[in-house]
């Protein structure tokens, strides 16, 4: 086969059109092979199980951490009363309604249970001395909260367990991504799932915070990594066309059908080591993955494998039914043998200002809209209504709102699809912290994640769209690292909700303002093609600066601004 390559490339030499660039003349391939073809759908349905997956391994801890809102101090000497009366005889406020979680009298006990009345208000107070009871009207099963009674003075672990979960993936990402440049995509997906599935099932077997944090630091090693290399993988093979609808689409149906399944999952199984087990063992299957999905064609190119790149779109020719001119075939090949495309690292890309200056605030944009988006899921707990209500009437936005989206993306443009619906998220955020928990502050906090959805999708987008290709991979990589440090604090902006209830909103609407700030200074891609070298990305920046000062001018002139 080498041989018949350097024949191919004397031939193809003679061709002054020839593609040089790899990603051009793969392009070119995917064109003739069919940009939406049947192997490319059968692809797309692949995506489903990791989607989900997906889902469980970033939202499921929402379910194993959940806390009973009806939690008082135990007293063991009423064990015989009833449970109101109970929490009437033992805990200040109960009497008035609004009774202490993390307190109860310090009272003679066997003088209570002869006269059945409360203590004097003024009797003292001490903290809980034997553990705490528990009623499951709310969270209908037992979870590690309760178990491991992390209330009161150690209600600081749900959130801690969280953000190192969080540490997790940042580490995760850093790993998986070394390893996908060396050892090829589809090993890294099925070792990332495995991963998070051994981390899930080794939870079940934790009995205290340490155990039990370093097992969700290992389940967030695989997030991301368990859904985005089949992402990435299957958008390298769908035509430029159809890519808008491809990557938000397969977001919206399989991650946002894994959202919508987990609440009703966990009311279903309600053991929580059990709904650990059923979201983690689905990971698994992604040992069958290289059965159907094929390898990176551009990674086996930059490796040198061309023969085997060639194999694997003479496959996609097999199944859709189709036939690759020879001579955009050999124009590939050509591409793959010449190509001297290099990977720059993250410090190589710091060295260009004004990419440097791009990159700051790519990084501010999708790292705002990403805490913001993960803060509205997370407050699903404290919203006033039941916790699996709530939270699958908020991801039931997740649909419709990706769907808007597709339809618009191409028509407004990036920047306004990430710059509107963010602020009209950061206004909603704003008036959900001062209306009453209940009713209305869910009906707005889902109005608010409809429209995070869509700034989030717009921006996961933009993302590789505005990296030059050597710098593509260290980039994007750096951005979504990114994204996930700051969700190392997310679950303290909820946990902030103990001072007081309307400050996690609060903050989220400081956080949109800042992300929409930072979307209007990023250049438009819609309708351009993705830059392939520092002189295309530099054309592209000056580009968006000349329309935008046209339209400034235009708009100063009072004549109608262009589109």
């Amino acid at each position: 086969m080498a041989g018949d390559n350097e024949i191919i490339v004397n031939e193809s030499t003679e061709n002054k059109d020839i593609t040089r660039d790899i990603g051009g003349a793969l392009d070119r391939v995917i064109e003739h092979v069919g940009e939406l073809g049947l192997y490319q759908r059968l692809l797309f349905i692949c995506m489903l199980p990791f989607g989900m997956v997906w889902a469980f391994v970033y939202m499921g801890q929402i379910f194993i951490t959940a806390t009973p809102q009806e939690h008082w101090c135990l007293v063991p000497e009423l064990a015989g009363l009833g449970v109101e009366l109970r929490r009437t005889l033992s805990i200040p406020g109960a009497v008035e309604g609004y009774y202490d979680h993390c307190r109860m009298y310090d009272a003679n006990w066997t003088q209570v249970l002869q006269t059945l009345v409360p203590p004097e208000p003024g009797t003292p107070t001490v903290p809980c001395k034997n553990g705490w009871e528990f009623l499951f009207d709310d969270i209908p099963y037992s979870t590690v909260v309760n178990e491991r009674e992390w209330v009161c003075d150690q209600a600081s672990n749900v959130p801690w367990s969280q953000t190192i979960n969080f540490v997790g993936s940042i580490f995760g990402g850093i790993v998986c991504g070394t390893l996908a440049d060396k050892y090829g995509r589809l090993p890294v997906l099925i070792f990332a799932n495995i991963v998070g599935c051994l981390g899930g099932v080794a939870t079940m077997f934790t009995n205290g915070f340490w155990d039990f944090s370093m097992c969700r630091f290992i389940v967030g090693m695989s997030c991301d990594s368990c859904f985005m290399i089949i992402y990435i993988l299957v958008l390298e093979y769908v035509g430029t066309r159809y890519r808008t609808l491809v990557a938000n689409m397969s977001i919206a149906l399989f991650f946002g059908g894994g959202c919508l399944l987990l609440p009703w999952l966990a009311l279903w199984i309600s053991d929580w080591r059990y709904f650990v087990l059923a979201t983690s063992l689905p990971m698994l299957l992604a040992i069958l993955t290289p059965l159907i999905v094929p390898e990176s064609t551009r990674w086996l190119v930059s490796k040198g494998r061309i023969d085997d790149a060639v194999k694997l779109l003479k496959r996609f020719e097999r199944i859709n039914n189709t036939k690759i001119p020879q001579q955009v075939m050999d124009d590939f090949i050509f591409a793959g043998i010449t190509n001297n495309e290099k990977e720059e690292n993250i410090f190589t890309l710091l060295k260009e200002p004004a990419l440097r200056k791009m990159l700051v605030l790519l990084v501010i944009a999708f790292m705002a809209v990403a805490v913001i988006f993960d803060g509205i899921i997370r407050m699903s707990e404290n919203l006033g209504l039941d916790l699996f209500i709530t939270f699958a009437i908020t991801s039931a936005s997740e649909i419709p709102s990706i769907g808007i989206l597709v339809f618009l993306l191409d028509r407004f443009g990036r920047r306004k699809l990430v710059f509107a619906p963010v602020m009209v998220t950061g206004v909603l955020s704003l008036i959900t912290a001062f209306l009453p928990r209940g009713v209305a502050t869910v009906a707005v906090a889902t109005l608010a994640r409809f429209f995070i959805n869509m700034a989030y999708g717009a921006v996961i987008q933009w993302t590789p769209e505005l990296l030059p290709t050597a710098s593509r991979a260290a980039g994007a990589s750096l951005v979504h690292i990114s994204a996930f440090a700051g969700l190392v604090v997310s679950p303290f902006i909820v946990y902030s909700e103990r001072a007081w209830e309307g400050l996690p909103l609060m903050i989220m609407a400081a956080l949109a303002a800042l992300s929409g700030a930072a979307a209007l200074f990023l250049p438009e891609t819609a309708g351009r093609s993705m830059p392939q070298t520092m002189e295309d990305w530099h054309q592209l920046a000056a580009s968006a600066r000349s329309l935008q000062k046209h339209r400034d001018t235009e708009a100063s002139s009072g004549e109608p601004v262009s589109s």
